[in-house]
């Protein structure tokens, strides 16, 4: 994601930064006497979970929290502390369906009292906080968390299918196109889901995921590239200005596999707008990637007014800040992006881009055994999403270069992942519990974990045919299927899973020596072909055999490439048109789980 460095960088990155606010509250930090010492003041614990990227984060730090009676209120009964929300995963993927900011209330003894979405007036701030030290119940924010008990099953039956692709249709506007009216984004899991289908020929899968992609181009800053985060006010053209590398990198790997399906020149674009942002702004000089761009170059400058400006304009002012931490799982992300983008361009240096951090995780971030801690200094963890985002970027880069050492990697990611497992049900997302008391004692377990944990656990199976990872990847359905029975939001991740779990991906593979050019344009060409839900593989023989070798190949004496789905396999394919053929036909014959 290349920085131009600038005098002003430095002091407007200090502007937009809330931690350098001298008229707020006296913030600690997040801690493990935390709530020993809430009980010792008898405080109650408000915990502002911020991201550093955030504009509303920012207004909240210049407004609400600069108010005289808010800061009374504060010092006189509770204890304010802020923690970075992309620094700590556990945090983060407990309270991330509120949103950034999120305000969360705790009594001293780390139970919850109130849980607020966004952006909080000075006067609901006040009020709230009075309310709290006048009555300290629970508020109807804090719903009583149920017991999940993980299902018999590990599919889903066929009522809750046709539930949950209920929810999903009717979550899509139809005038705008997007899953959700207000905020406008690409939904990743929505729009995956839309194109599984639209590959089997559903044709308003296709029209929504075309609409919605279409749309969305409206989110790319036209001068240097790069989507800004959602649009606001049910339309797509009134951004949020943030750059945050989980949508650089879903956006970037969705407008390719767009273009790789329907060829149309406009998803290309799009793409190459995002990749060289990342390669521009958010690639550090070691080559790894940073976490998100402010939306605000300072708290008088902000997005709209910025943003508008021409690339000689912006840089004459300065750079809002970058978030320069390097964690695994952003970088993961940026290598499955940019994997898939090398998949339809075959740039090779989009591959060497990619490759570099890879190696640069493995070199700086990797734990004994496979896993991955988040940065160089993490408070907690190790978190499971680290290691899944690497583990899945390693089957992308096997899957782009046919080097067999990426799926080594892959597989003792997985080995890791595995230690995550809880026997109660599902996986826990840290290895080390936030707090000793109330809520944070409980290991958190979001939905959206055990959905990744299924989709990368599976994909694991089908490369080695190794029924431990079937096993887990079971394991992690069973609890998605009790626990999405109880949950009123759209979950499309949840029928990828169990869709992915039931059918065989398509398989490639192409058969001949690494080192022959006619091997080279197959591979290339079976990389560039249309399957989101993809196993693709090079057998040089003189390598050995694959890992999972379901498929006995046979030695033809010159480079051919076979496809398989629904435990069908056909005849070789010795060019490019015989094999888009094939891979057309199989894209028509593996089935769907229709509810």
């Amino acid at each position: 994601m290349r920085l131009v460095r600038i005098a002003a960088f430095a002091l407007a990155a200090l502007a937009a930064s809330p931690s350098f606010a001298s008229d707020g509250p006296k913030w600690s930090d997040w801690s493990d006497d935390l709530f020993a010492r809430a009980q010792a003041e008898q405080r109650f614990v408000i915990l502002d979970l911020e991201a550093v990227w955030c504009h509303w984060c920012h207004v909240m730090e210049k407004t609400t929290y600069a108010n005289p009676e808010v800061r009374e209120l504060l010092a006189a009964k509770y204890l304010p502390v802020r923690v970075d929300q992309d620094a700590n995963p556990e945090l983060s993927s407990r309270y991330g369906d509120w949103g950034w900011p999120a305000t969360i209330v705790f009594g001293p003894d780390g139970s919850e009292i109130a849980k607020i979405r966004g952006y909080i007036e000075p006067e609901r701030m006040q009020a709230l906080l009075k309310a709290i030290i006048d009555d300290p119940s629970p508020g109807p924010s804090v719903a009583e968390a149920f017991e999940v008990k993980p299902s018999t099953f590990a599919v889903l039956d066929k009522e809750q299918r046709a539930a949950l692709m209920k929810n999903v249709d009717e979550s899509f506007e139809e005038k705008l196109g997007g899953w959700g009216e207000n905020q406008k984004y690409i939904d990743a899991d929505s729009m995956d889901l839309a194109i599984t289908r639209a590959e089997s020929g559903d044709a308003m899968a296709a029209k929504r995921a075309r609409q919605t992609l279409d749309a969305a181009i409206a989110l790319i800053d036209p001068v240097w590239g790069g989507v800004y985060q959602c649009s606001e006010a049910g339309s797509w053209t009134h951004p949020h200005f943030e750059k945050i590398m989980s949508f650089q990198a879903q956006y970037l790997r969705q407008y390719s596999q767009a273009y790789a399906l329907w060829k149309d020149p406009k998803y290309l674009a799009a793409a190459r707008d995002i990749e060289r942002y990342l390669a521009e702004f958010l690639r550090s000089p070691e080559g790894a990637f940073y976490v998100s761009q402010d939306a605000d170059l300072d708290h008088d400058t902000d997005g709209h007014k910025y943003y508008a400006l021409s690339d000689g304009e912006r840089r004459k002012l300065g750079m809002p800040r970058i978030d320069k931490n390097l964690y695994a799982r952003e970088n993961g992300w940026a290598i499955s992006g940019l994997s898939a983008y090398y998949n339809v361009t075959n740039d090779p240096k989009v591959l060497a881009i990619a490759e570099r951090a890879a190696k640069w995780v493995i070199d700086n971030r990797a734990l004994p055994h496979g896993g991955f801690r988040h940065g160089s200094k993490d408070r907690g963890g190790p978190f499971i999403g680290d290691t899944l985002a690497m583990g899945q970027a390693f089957l992308d880069l096997y899957a782009a270069t046919g080097n067999r050492d990426w799926l080594t990697r892959a597989a003792k990611a997985g080995d890791f992942v595995a230690t995550f497992h809880d026997e109660a049900g599902g996986f826990v997302t840290s290895k080390t519990e936030e707090g000793k008391t109330g809520v944070l004692a409980k290991p958190a377990k979001p939905i959206d974990d055990q959905v990744q944990v299924a989709r990368f656990m599976n994909l694991l199976n089908r490369y080695f045919g190794n029924e431990s990872y079937r096993d887990e990847a079971a394991h992690a359905m069973r609890y998605i299927a009790s626990a999405s029975a109880g949950m009123m939001r759209p979950l499309p991740g949840v029928l990828l899973a169990d869709e992915e779990l039931a059918v065989e991906p398509t398989h490639m593979t192409i058969v001949g020596h690494k080192d022959d050019a006619r091997a080279k344009d197959l591979h290339a060409l079976a990389r560039e072909l249309p399957a989101r839900y993809k196993r693709l593989e090079w057998l040089d023989l003189r390598e050995g055999k694959l890992p999972n070798p379901d498929v006995e190949y046979p030695d033809l004496g010159e480079p051919a490439a076979f496809a398989c789905s629904n435990r069908i396999c056909s005849f070789p394919s010795f060019n490019a048109e015989e094999l888009r053929a094939t891979v057309a036909q199989m894209a028509k014959l593996k089935p769907v789980r229709d509810s």
